[in-house]
């Protein structure tokens, strides 16, 4: 009950987030696009094995920048990672944490304005849909379907004008008891108002 009613409001909250954009409003500055990829990984929250499975990872986002140190990005991506069986000391192990799912949502993204290296962080909420399996001594979850996830990144945008972005982005998944990540680098391309 409680889940579904999260769900709601999560979604339209990136209903609002993501038509926003049609909206000619004054504070939106600049307007571009980023386009990320990178090497994806899921784990799970509780484990007795040091487990991390890999993948790939990619995403969309829309760049709506509201001052020079400050954006609003509604995002589209994709993760994949799968278990090879064993955990980070190459030991066999049954423990693993598997996604397969189209990430949407909206962050916010707090930035140094500075040229050359600009540090940022970013948090929102979204939604993960896709297929998502947690087996740990602790859980054993093998969902389909919908779920929440709360995205938290730290990089740093690269070049004269913070065009190239290398960074660290994670979404923590707490319904499946997983978090999946990706270590991810970008390229944004400025549209035209």
């Amino acid at each position: 009950m409680v889940l579904d009613l999260i769900m709601r409001k999560t979604l339209i909250l990136l209903i609002v987030v993501l038509t926003s954009n049609l909206t000619q409003a004054q504070f939106i500055k600049e307007k571009s696009i980023n386009a990320q990829i990178g090497y994806g990984l899921s784990t799970p929250n509780n484990s007795l094995d040091e487990v991390v499975d890999d993948g790939f990872f990619a995403q969309g986002e829309l760049v709506l920048k509201v001052a020079s140190w400050v954006e609003f990005r509604p995002y589209a991506g994709l993760i994949l990672t799968s278990s090879d069986g064993r955990d980070l000391n190459n030991n066999p192990t049954d423990e693993k944490a598997e996604s397969k799912a189209f990430l949407l949502g909206g962050k916010a993204r707090v930035r140094a304005p500075i040229p050359w290296v600009a540090p940022y962080v970013e948090i929102g909420i979204g939604t993960s849909i896709g297929k998502f399996e947690t087996l740990t001594a602790f859980d054993n979850i093998d969902k389909s379907g919908i779920i929440y996830h709360i995205p938290f990144s730290l990089g740093l945008e690269l070049g004269k004008n913070n065009t190239f972005d290398l960074g660290f982005t994670y979404y923590f998944q707490p319904s499946v008891e997983q978090y999946v990540g990706a270590f991810a680098v970008g390229i944004t391309f400025p549209l035209k108002n």
